[in-house]
C-alpha cells in the first residue's frame, strides 16, 4: 500500500489530483493520506510536462510565392480592366445592336452581378479550399467574357456581363485572402500593394484599351482579350499548392448541408433587396421620374426586403450570410465605409475624366485614354510605394489620412476643368489625384486583415469588397443623375436656343454635329460645368473618407520580435 502511494505521488498528474483533493479534504482525511517527508519533497518539486510548442504557420516563399503573386496580379488586372474597358466600346456596341437605351446597362450589369453575389463568395471561401474556389470564380468570369464576345444581341451581351460580374464577386476578395494565407502580416502591405497597384492599372487604363481595340480591331476583342490570359493564369494556379492558415471542412460534408452552410435562404432574401435598390438608382431620373410608381415601388420593396434580411441575419447568428458579430466590429464597418466611398470616388474619376476629354476637348477615345496617363502613372507608382511606406510607418491610419487629403484636393482641382483649361493644369491635377488614390487604396484592406481572426477572414474580406462594388454602383448612378440634371438645367438657362434633349440623346461626342458657332461654346461650358458638379461629390466623398478613417484602429503592422525562450 505504501509503495503504491509512493509511486502515485511521483507522477505529475497524480500530484496535481492529490493537491486538489487535499485542499478540500477534512483534517482527518489529510492525516490519513499524509506522506513521508521524502515523498512530499519529491511531489512538491515535480513539474508538469511542458506544453507542446504552437505550430508555426506555413507560408510560401521564393519562386512559388512569385508565381502565385503573378497569377493573382494578372487576374485582378483583367477583372478591373473589364469594368471600364466597355466605356469606350459602348457607343460602337449600340451602333451594331441599335440599342442606345441599353448603353447604361453594359457597365451597370457588371457591377450588379458583382455586388449581389459578393457576400455568398465569402461563405464559399470560408467553407471550401481558397485555391479551387478562386479558380471556380475565375472560370465563371471567363465564361461571361466568352458570352459577351459571341453576343448576337444586346440582351445576350447584358446576360454575359452579369455572368462575368458573378465571377468577379469572388476574384478580388479571393486574391486578398490567398495573400493572407501565403504571407505573414508584415509582408502583406508590399504584396497587396503590388497586386492592387498593377491591378488598378487595368481599371484606370480600361478606356485606353477599349478605345484602341474598338478603333483598330473590333469591340468584341475587349472581351476575347480575357481568354488567352486566363489560360495562362489557370496553368500558374494549378502548378502550386496554396496553404491554409485554418482548416476547412471536407467538401462532401459541406455539400450535404449546402443550404445551411452557405445560408442560401439569407442570400435569396438579400439578393432581391440589392437588385431592387440598384435598379431604382439606375432608372430613377433617367428612364423613369423619381416620383413614378415603378421607382417608388422598387425603393419600398428594397427597404422591406432588407428589413426581413436583417431579422433573418440576426436569427442565424454566426452562421448568417453577413454575421453581425463581424459587421459590428468598429474596424470592419469603418473600413467598409472608407472603402466604399474611396472606390466610388475612384470609379467616378475613371468614368468622367475621359468623358471630359471626349465631350469637352473633342478628343477621340484613344487620345482621351492617352490624356489620362498622368493619373494612371501616378496611381500605379503610389500604389507600389505604399507597401514600403507602410513597412516604415507601421500604422495605416496616417497613410490613409494623407491619401484622403490628396484625394479631396485632387478631386476639388479637377472640378475646375473648363474647355480652356491649360495642359499643364490638367496634367498636374491628375497627378495629385492619382497619387492620393494609389496611396490609400489598400489601407482599409490591411486594417481588416490586421484585426479579424483568420477563421472569420473570408467573410470580413467579402464584406469589405462588397462595399467596393456597392459604392461603385451607387455613386456611378448618382454621378450620372447629377450630370444629366445639371446639363439639362444649364442648357436651358445659358443656351436656350439649343434643344437640350436632342443634345443629351446625341451622346458624348455626336452633339457637335447638332450645334455650331457661339451655341457650341455655350454647350461646351455647360458640359464642363456639369462634370465639375460630379467632382464636387467626389471631393465630398474623399472628405468623408478622412473622417471615417480614424475608426480603422491604431494597430501596428510591423513584425513583432520573437519572445525570448523561457528558462
Amino acid at each position: 500500500m505504501a509503495s503504491q502511494e509512493s509511486s502515485r505521488s511521483q507522477s505529475p498528474g497524480a500530484t496535481n489530483l492529490e493537491k486538489c483533493d487535499m485542499s478540500t479534504a477534512s483534517p482527518e482525511a489529510e492525516t490519513e493520506n499524509s506522506q513521508p517527508p521524502g515523498e512530499k519533497s519529491i511531489a512538491a518539486t515535480a513539474t508538469p510536462p511542458a506544453a507542446p510548442p504552437a505550430k508555426e504557420p506555413e507560408y510560401v516563399h521564393g519562386f512559388k510565392l512569385f508565381n502565385i503573386l503573378a497569377a493573382l496580379t494578372l487576374v485582378t488586372f483583367l477583372m478591373l480592366l473589364d469594368g471600364t474597358i466597355v466605356v469606350a466600346a459602348a457607343p460602337r456596341i449600340t451602333d451594331d445592336f441599335k440599342s442606345l437605351n441599353d448603353i447604361g446597362w453594359y457597365g451597370a450589369a457588371y457591377q450588379l452581378g458583382s455586388a449581389v453575389f459578393q457576400p455568398l463568395s465569402g461563405k464559399m471561401y470560408m467553407k471550401f479550399r481558397p485555391q479551387w474556389t478562386f479558380l471556380g470564380f475565375f472560370f465563371v468570369f471567363e465564361l461571361g467574357s466568352l458570352i459577351c464576345g459571341l453576343a448576337k444581341s444586346s440582351a445576350m451581351l447584358i446576360v454575359g456581363r452579369v455572368i462575368a460580374g458573378f465571377g468577379t464577386s469572388g476574384i478580388l476578395n479571393g486574391a486578398l485572402l490567398i495573400i493572407s494565407e501565403c504571407a505573414p502580416m508584415h509582408k502583406r502591405p508590399t504584396l497587396i500593394g503590388i497586386v492592387m497597384g498593377i491591378g488598378q492599372l487595368g481599371l484606370a487604363s480600361g478606356p485606353l484599351f477599349g478605345g484602341l481595340l474598338t478603333q483598330y480591331a473590333t469591340w468584341r476583342w475587349c472581351f476575347y482579350l480575357n481568354l488567352p490570359i486566363g489560360g495562362l493564369v489557370a496553368l500558374q494556379m494549378f502548378s502550386v499548392r496554396i496553404p491554409m492558415q485554418h482548416p476547412r471542412p471536407p467538401p462532401l460534408s459541406v455539400l450535404r448541408t449546402l443550404h445551411t452552410s452557405l445560408d442560401l435562404l439569407g442570400f435569396a432574401i438579400f439578393a432581391p433587396a440589392l437588385v431592387m435598390l440598384l435598379l431604382a438608382l439606375q432608372w430613377g431620373g433617367t428612364t423613369n421620374a423619381w416620383s413614378s410608381s415603378p421607382i417608388i415601388g422598387l425603393f419600398v420593396g428594397a427597404g422591406v426586403t432588407f428589413i426581413v434580411f436583417l431579422a433573418w441575419d440576426y436569427h442565424k447568428g454566426d452562421d448568417a450570410l453577413l454575421p453581425f458579430s463581424i459587421a459590428r466590429m468598429r474596424t470592419v464597418w469603418t473600413s467598409c465605409v472608407v472603402y466604399g466611398l474611396f472606390m466610388g470616388n475612384l470609379y467616378t474619376a475613371s468614368y468622367w475624366v475621359p468623358v471630359y476629354f471626349q465631350g469637352v476637348k473633342g478628343s477621340s477615345p484613344t487620345i482621351a485614354g492617352v490624356y489620362i496617363l498622368p493619373m494612371i502613372i501616378a496611381h500605379v507608382i503610389a500604389a507600389l510605394s505604399s507597401g514600403p511606406i507602410m513597412n516604415v510607418v507601421g500604422y495605416y491610419i496616417p497613410v490613409a489620412l494623407f491619401s484622403c487629403v490628396l484625394l479631396s484636393v485632387g478631386s476639388g482641382l479637377i472640378s475646375t476643368f473648363q474647355p480652356d483649361t491649360a495642359t499643364g493644369k490638367w496634367i498636374g491635377y491628375q497627378i495629385l489625384y492619382g497619387a492620393g488614390r494609389g496611396l490609400g487604396l489598400q489601407m482599409p484592406i490591411l486594417a481588416v486583415q490586421n484585426t479579424v481572426p483568420p477563421q472569420q477572414m473570408p467573410l470580413a474580406m467579402a464584406l469589405t469588397i462588397f462595399s467596393q462594388s456597392f459604392g461603385a454602383a451607387v455613386f456611378l448612378s448618382i454621378a450620372e443623375l447629377i450630370f444629366s440634371n445639371s446639363f439639362r438645367a444649364l442648357l436651358a438657362k445659358d443656351v436656350p436656343s439649343v434643344d437640350g434633349q436632342r443634345v443629351i440623346e446625341a451622346g458624348a461626342t455626336a452633339f457637335r454635329g447638332l450645334v455650331s458657332g457661339s451655341d457650341l461654346g455655350g454647350v461646351l461650358v455647360a458640359y464642363a460645368d456639369s462634370i465639375d458638379r460630379v467632382f464636387y461629390m467626389a471631393a465630398a466623398m474623399a472628405a468623408a473618407c478622412f473622417v471615417f478613417a480614424f475608426g480603422m484602429g491604431w494597430k501596428s503592422l510591423k513584425k513583432k520580435p520573437a519572445a525570448p525562450p523561457k528558462a
